[in-house]
């Protein structure tokens, strides 16, 4: 049975740069009522990006948010009328630096589905050509070369947070093993 929340009212309280945020008033199945807040987002990408030595290129930045310095894949927001793939080679050169040969759609998921529509395309990159980070004016990143065997400690020992990173360090493990 299909427990369907049917909006009764919807309201924009904030429209920003990244994300808008609104009020939805829904009719529950048990006819009863609830309001829902929702953060609209454009959608983004992430990038597994695998070089010759079957290192991941990793970026650590400081996150706002949660106030601390995390190891994250690139990734970014898609741009009005771009397409998932555009931007993940876009953001990739631009945080980075790497132009990748090779640039494959994995998946896509939901980020917070609880309230946010959010929608993340991943995406691995191989056969990288190295070159120059152009980052937005107000980024600073760190570009770092990791094995995926120091990648997994580090999830274990609670030093990637990131759940995007996450699914990506796990996808990846899941690809070398089957190339082995």
């Amino acid at each position: 049975m299909a427990h369907i929340e049917k909006t009764m009212k919807s309201e924009k309280i904030y429209e920003g740069k990244i994300v808008n945020l609104r009020i939805d008033t829904v009719e529950l199945p048990d006819k009863k009522y609830s309001k829902r807040e929702i953060v609209e987002h454009p959608g983004a990408v992430a990038i597994i990006a695998v070089n010759e030595k079957n290192e991941l290129i990793m970026v650590k930045q400081y996150r706002k948010a949660v106030e601390d310095e995390l190891y994250e894949i690139p990734a970014g927001k898609i741009e009005i009328g771009e397409d998932p793939k555009s931007c993940a080679i876009r953001e990739l050169k631009e945080e980075t630096g790497y132009t990748p040969e090779n640039i494959d759609y994995i998946l896509e998921f939901f980020t917070s589905p609880g309230f946010s529509n959010e929608k993340l395309y991943l995406f691995m990159a191989t056969g990288l050509n190295e070159g120059e980070a152009t980052p937005d004016i107000d980024e600073y990143i760190d570009v770092v070369k990791l094995k995926i065997e120091d990648l997994l400690t580090m999830i274990e020992e609670g030093k990637i947070l990131d759940s995007k990173t996450i699914i990506a360090i796990l996808l990846a493990k899941k690809f070398a093993c089957e190339k082995e």
